[in-house]
């Protein structure tokens, strides 16, 4: 029998009290990947959102063991709180199950600031799960543009729209080699919860990409942050997948887009949403920036199907 929401545990890892904006796609992600990894973890945080949203020092709104480390090192940070425990169970000091050890980082910290090290830690092969929840620019420092940030969208560095292109970080990671690589999206929380299951039996370094608009700097109403990720994955805007030893699959709504069984909502549905494409809305040249933005899209899952061939 498939899995229904109400299958799901009732742990909570994020507690109320929390400092996060109301609607905040890193909590409301945070929370299913509590539920999927259990008590047994060890969380990593890098300078982000989730870190302002802590609360007041000394409460923490996290129910877990929460490090925060500089904002270029979580690959290495991660890498060497999983290794002193492997260090520990071999010597005999640490009797129990080795637990989770993940970051919780942003795409600032993953696609920027941090990507030396965590291309590093996927290349040694170490023994962490990196989560990267995407909001598509530094919003917790003022909404500037990020590697993630996509074409025409704006941001306080980028006022007129981003000229570039997202990065396509997930694929990048995917050719690290590693035996785990996935997107998700907070709007589909039954397909993340399996993965981020999936994720915690696997040894060695696995990459799980969060999609998660931020109502602040996107610029819709704090309660449409469900309903805008829904647009992202339907519009083919964000896709979601997994492979497994490099073996790559498209799951969910992607899946159906990828096999011609669902049409794509147009662009101009999705980014109609929100206030940072305004300027492309009324645009003299609309129509020719919603035909690069579809071109934009649907290059991406051209190359993930190319891929999953």
């Amino acid at each position: 029998m498939a899995m229904t929401v109400k299958d799901l545990p009732d742990n909570e890892y994020v507690l109320s009290g929390s400092a996060a904006c109301g609607g905040c796609p890193s909590a409301m992600a945070l929370r299913m990947v509590g539920k999927a990894l259990g008590d047994n973890a060890v969380m990593i945080m890098t300078p982000s959102c989730a870190v302002a949203s802590i609360g007041v020092l000394p409460n923490s709104a996290y129910d877990l063991p929460t490090l925060n480390i500089c904002f270029a090192s979580a690959g290495a940070s991660a890498s060497a709180v999983s290794a002193a425990y492997d260090r520990l169970i071999e010597k005999g000091t640490y009797t129990g199950e080795k637990p989770t050890v993940f970051n919780w980082v942003g795409d600032g910290g993953t696609y920027d600031i941090g990507l030396q090290g965590i291309s590093a830690a996927a290349e040694r092969g170490d023994d962490i799960i990196h989560f990267c929840y995407n909001n598509e620019a530094y919003s917790n420092t003022g909404v500037q543009r990020s590697g993630a940030t996509p074409r025409f969208a704006s941001t306080t560095t980028t006022p007129d729209g981003k000229r570039q292109g997202k990065k396509p970080l997930a694929r990048i990671m995917l050719e690290h080699d590693v035996p785990y690589v996935a997107t998700a999206s907070l709007a589909y929380p039954l397909d993340l919860y399996e993965k981020v299951k999936k994720a915690k039996d696997i040894k060695g370094f696995r990459y799980i990409e969060i999609h998660a608009p931020c109502y602040t700097g996107w610029k819709f109403p704090s309660s449409d942050t469900v309903s805008v990720a829904r647009l992202a994955v339907r519009s083919g805007a964000w896709l979601l997948w997994e492979a497994e030893n490099g073996k790559v699959k498209l799951t969910g709504q992607s899946a159906a887009l990828a096999a011609g069984k669902a049409k794509p909502l147009s662009v101009e549905e999705y980014i109609g949403s929100q206030g940072r494409f305004a300027h492309v809305m009324r645009s003299e040249h609309k129509e020719e920036m919603l035909a690069q933005l579809r071109a934009d899209f649907d290059a991406e899952l051209a190359a993930l199907k190319k891929l999953a061939e």
